[in-house]
């Protein structure tokens, strides 16, 4: 199979790289990171000047369009990165649900402020007992004149303190999941904010009987809904194979200058061992994202929520191996925030929690595999 990507597609991945390069270096993640807000603004306005917020964008709809695989590759180079932006929850989740659940109005009010940066915008779904099974939802919309009124409470919204808007789904009296567009600052909406394990700023979302205007609810419904989320899933492993390479690679690097017994402990076969064994998780992982990011649009929901959940399992084991190795194999350094492995390893212990756990996609495809086999026979 050609996994060879288009020079348009290179160049994306490139500029990205580039821009963290230059300006996201280690040192200014660290001031970010230690800021009050937990990301930055300035760096967000660049990757709207970069034109990185219209990628995951229909050219229709004023976006670049590079399809998924070029959302994959600046995805990928964000986890090398560990941008702190919220790139994922805005740019690329965000953005699909509106793209893909919202009506021509809509889209026309909120995708252009989306794609300058001047908009950003998270999906509030995930609840105690509702986060890759969109059938679960409990918070309730209830009619009220022309309009809604919205109770429930979200849990782990990522980036809720930054945005403005927020995307929240809810039942509403007929049983349907949908969903509906609100500021993040409506009367009756609280935030409990806090920082993620990695760093990154969210929020737990209480809604108590917040009014919203019958225009805000978005046309789509729980279908469109559980198809967004598979494909963020899917970007969101690929940005987990970039936070992977890069704590393989610092590994490779540390084994080769740090010296024990009179040589490079990377000369010790024992250990060439090990990391061969975290390259293999790394390689196993690139195929699992490119699957995939390949069956994120399959028309098919259970086979493509299978092709996900099955990504998500291995490449959650995978973070699991290769964070462990990275850190015994550069010994106490591995576990100090002045190296940035530490920070790959928080990283993909988030990446192993959020979207549903290893466990939790585990026992959703087995289900599917069963629904599979008695369907065929």
């Amino acid at each position: 199979m050609d996994f060879s990507f288009t020079d348009e597609q290179q160049m994306l991945q490139e500029t990205t790289r580039r821009f963290i390069a230059n300006q996201y270096g280690f040192d200014q993640r660290s001031r970010i990171l230690e800021s009050a807000e937990g990301w930055s603004r300035a760096t967000w306005n660049a990757m709207a000047d970069l034109g990185l917020l219209a990628v995951d964008m229909a050219e229709q709809d004023g976006g670049i369009g590079t399809g998924p695989f070029g959302t994959m590759l600046m995805a990928q180079a964000a986890g090398d990165g560990l941008l702190l932006e919220p790139l994922l929850s805005s740019a690329v989740l965000a953005t699909r649900v509106i793209s893909q659940l919202g009506s021509s109005a809509q889209r026309e009010r909120w995708l252009p402020a989306l794609a300058d940066g001047s908009l950003i915008a998270v999906l509030a779904h995930d609840e105690p007992d509702a986060c890759i099974d969109v059938s679960r939802i409990v918070s309730k919309a209830t009619r009220d004149g022309d309009g809604w009124r919205l109770s429930g409470r979200k849990s782990m919204v990522y980036h809720a303190p930054a945005c403005a808007l927020l995307l929240v789904s809810a039942r509403d009296n007929d049983g349907s999941v949908c969903i509906f567009a609100i500021d993040a600052d409506a009367p009756g909406v609280t935030h409990e904010a806090f920082r993620t394990v990695d760093g990154q700023c969210a929020a737990d979302v209480t809604l108590n009987d917040v009014a919203v205007a019958a225009d805000v609810r978005l046309h789509g419904d729980s279908t469109q809904l559980q198809a967004a989320l598979d494909y963020a899933l899917a970007i969101y492993c690929a940005e987990a194979l970039g936070s992977l390479e890069r704590a393989l690679n610092a590994t490779i690097d540390y084994s080769r200058s740090r010296v024990q017994f009179g040589a490079p402990i990377g000369s010790f076969q024992a250990l060439q061992h090990r990391m061969a064994d975290m390259l293999m998780q790394v390689e196993q992982s690139r195929s699992m994202v490119y699957l995939a990011v390949s069956g994120s649009l399959d028309a098919n929901p259970g086979q493509r929520r299978r092709v996900v959940s099955g990504a998500k399992i291995l490449i959650g084991k995978a973070a699991r191996r290769v964070s462990q190795e990275a850190v015994q194999l550069h010994g106490g350094m591995g576990m100090t925030d002045e190296l940035a492995v530490s920070h790959h390893v928080k990283r993909l212990l988030a990446f192993e929690l959020r979207f549903g756990t290893t466990d939790e996609h585990s026992a959703a495809y087995s289900e599917q595999m069963v629904k599979e086999a008695m369907a065929a026979e």
